[in-house]
């Protein structure tokens, strides 16, 4: 469960049968009951391509607890009454509409990292989702996902006095506004594109990967920098994590985009960090994967007994 999009995916014995994408609104929403509702369809959704559902397993940003909603930006204009009432126990109320299964409920920077470690087979995997924010999440050396508030959205990664301030953290230079699409919309213009304030945030993203996709020089630019962004980003958080792999996926990864943001990531490592180049290694998974494999991956996360 994403701000711009939520996807779902039907798993048989590992393997994904059925996987949508469905645009939604949830953080401009203040009705709970709009993402009640929007998470019940993607659940029959996905349900309607199996024989049965023996468990559920959410990816979804936020902090959860035993399946519950502690705080998430999802529900951003949910009034807090209302949050209490009906937004905490909204993933188990949403499962009950499909059954008495089991259900686990993640933080989806946490998906993120496990989607990485299963897509490379290997541990020591830091999974950065760029989408609506920055999701990370950590798989450690053992296979596991530690239980830390990975919320690297909100860690400053930019000390320039003047650099935006995200409204939600109140912070200067957080990872969100660099590692997201309010990245891509904040260089857009610097670049020479000129977007339409009537759009969507996630359509003013399309807007620019419709153009990258044409081979456009500004986009291009745009993409350019992020990567630049990244490399300078990952040797700070390589002070915190002992990563291996760095797994980039998420909607601002689609595309060519993606591919020019890891190139020139690389590229920027190689040059300035020489003394971490060779022991970190960042890659795609391929784009069918880079887009829906949160989703499948949360899948593998409840036990059925």
């Amino acid at each position: 469960a994403g701000g711009s999009d939520r996807k779902v995916s039907a798993v048989i014995d590992g393997e994904s049968v059925f996987s949508e994408e469905v645009v939604w609104f949830p953080k401009t929403t203040a009705d709970p009951d709009y993402h009640f509702q929007g998470i019940v369809d993607a659940f029959k959704s996905a349900a309607a391509h199996m024989p049965r559902v023996d468990a559920i397993g959410v990816s979804s940003a936020g902090i959860y607890i035993e399946n519950r909603a502690m705080v998430a930006s999802l529900f951003l204009k949910v009034p807090k009454d209302e949050f209490n009432r009906k937004v905490k126990d909204i993933y188990i109320r949403a499962a009950k509409e499909i059954g008495d299964v089991p259900l686990v409920v993640a933080n989806d920077g946490d998906v993120t990292a496990l989607a990485g470690a299963m897509s490379l087979d290997d541990n020591n995997v830091l999974g950065i989702a760029m989408g609506t924010s920055e999701a990370v999440g950590y798989v450690d050396k053992n296979g596991c996902v530690t239980g830390w508030l990975n919320e690297l959205a909100f860690m400053p990664v930019d000390a320039n006095p003047e650099a935006m301030a995200d409204e939600w953290s109140g912070d200067i230079g957080c990872g969100v506004k660099y590692f997201s699409q309010d990245g891509v919309i904040k260089l857009a213009p610097r670049a020479g594109i000129e977007l339409d304030e009537a759009l969507s945030p996630a359509e003013k993203l399309k807007v620019v990967q419709g153009l990258m996709e044409n081979g456009d020089e500004r986009a291009a630019k745009v993409y350019e920098s992020i990567g630049v962004y990244l490399a300078h980003a990952l040797a700070l958080y390589y002070d915190f994590y002992e990563f291996k792999h760095v797994l980039l996926l998420g909607r601002v990864m689609s595309g060519k985009g993606g591919d020019l943001v890891l190139s020139a990531c690389k590229a920027v490592l190689a040059d300035e960090y020489p003394e971490i180049a060779g022991d970190i290694f960042p890659s795609l998974p391929d784009e069918k994967f880079r887009r829906v494999g949160q989703s499948a991956a949360a899948a593998s996360l409840p036990e059925i007994k």
